[in-house]
């Protein structure tokens, strides 16, 4: 019959019905009519997925309520599970190199000797020596923008708000803190300048000092003792250590500002972290005849002290790219494809069941989020 299967059971009562016997007036008995069983259609799901996988497990699709009662508790799987509440992660696990970021070069201001270089790995702060020339200190600053012109009187502009800002953390005064130097400016770099050791001139020029928009720790030496204080003299890093993962960019959805991340150390120990940036610049890379194109996601931990000794360490890195708390869930395989469409899962009473459409939400680890179902409930899952 046009859209129903038959199954093995139906076309054996039709044989028979074609055989039936004559009653006693001729006629043949109508043949007896068993009622059809009705297809059960479950879906299995992709973990992490949306996509469902429709398979038939029983007779045709069913409608909500479904069968119940003896007959139905009969073809009950023996498989169960409860409906409980959890909390559902979606995850990418990526390659990661645990470090301090990317390096900047410090370029010597162009003349005289370099007669003192700090050791890679130290940290400088505000107001050290970078590097000294001639036995010149060459202090950092906190800021953003490196000088590019002389900072004197009369000059107005960020960069002297900068220039002001350090020198009041330092402990200099009598001037206001705003974009114009002036000759309360001009006063406090004189006595910062006479403390330092250096020629005092009130006025602050190109590599005089260096920029950083915070400590900065010595990463590589580029010049040595003794050398011209001319091109690269150092290279450095921030201070805080991060986690740099070269992201697959067919992958780069997964990932956004603020989710979070786990980091496995080479010791086997796992730290949390946060997703504090995602490159928007793709770059190709070719090894043994394949080409990868990837951006840069970088993973701050929370607490530094976790990551121990290591400098720098290949890491394994899992992004959690969606989460979901606190909901109801149920195994995938218990989900039911019903005739009305969507989908319900087989809920057990007692010695009977009935089936309850439900609505699916995420996709994770081998279960669903579901709405529809109580907390608590069973519900079949066939093996």
């Amino acid at each position: 019959m046009t859209g129903t299967r038959e199954t093995a059971m139906e076309r054996a009562g039709e044989h028979s019905a074609a055989h039936t016997p004559h009653d006693e007036t001729g006629r043949r008995d109508e043949p007896v009519r068993r009622p059809r069983r009705r297809r059960v259609v479950r879906t299995a799901a992709a973990t992490g997925g949306v996509a469902l996988l429709a398979a038939a497990v029983a007779a045709t699709a069913i409608g909500v309520g479904g069968e119940s009662g003896p007959a139905a508790a009969e073809r009950t799987p023996p498989a169960t599970a409860t409906v409980e509440r959890a909390t559902l992660t979606d995850t990418k696990e990526v390659d990661g190199t645990l470090g301090y970021g990317d390096t900047a070069t410090v370029t010597g201001r162009g003349q005289g000797t370099i007669t003192w270089l700090p050791a890679p790995g130290a940290t400088i702060t505000r107001g050290r020596a970078v590097y000294s020339a001639d036995a010149d200190r060459v202090p950092l600053l906190y800021g953003v923008t490196p000088l590019y012109r002389v900072l004197q009187n009369g000059v107005e502009g960020r960069d002297v708000r900068m220039l002001e800002q350090n020198l009041a953390k330092l402990g200099y005064d009598g001037f206001t803190v705003d974009d114009e130097f002036t000759w309360a400016t001009r006063e406090a770099v004189e006595e910062w300048q006479d403390d330092l050791g250096l020629k005092v001139t009130g006025q602050v020029a190109p590599g005089d000092v260096v920029v950083h928009d915070g400590p900065l720790r010595i990463a590589e030496l580029k010049a040595a003792l003794g050398g011209q204080a001319a091109g690269p003299v150092l290279t450095y890093t921030g201070t805080t250590r991060e986690v740099t993962v070269p992201l697959d960019v067919a992958d780069q959805h997964l990932v956004k500002k603020g989710i979070k991340a786990s980091v496995e150390l080479p010791d086997g120990s796992t730290v949390q972290g946060t997703v504090t940036s995602v490159g928007k610049v793709a770059t190709e890379t070719t090894t043994q005849n394949e080409t990868t194109t990837t951006v840069d996601v970088v993973v701050s931990v929370r607490d530094d002290g976790e990551l121990k000794t290591y400098d720098t360490a290949p890491v394994d890195v899992t992004i959690v790219s969606a989460e979901r708390e606190d909901v109801l869930v149920v195994p995938v395989g218990a989900l039911v494809a019903l005739a009305e469409g969507g989908y319900g899962v087989q809920v057990v009473e007692g010695p009977a069941t009935r089936y309850v459409a439900v609505e699916t939400g995420m996709f994770a680890d081998g279960k669903v989020e579901v709405t529809g179902v109580d907390e608590g409930a069973t519900v079949v899952v066939p093996s």
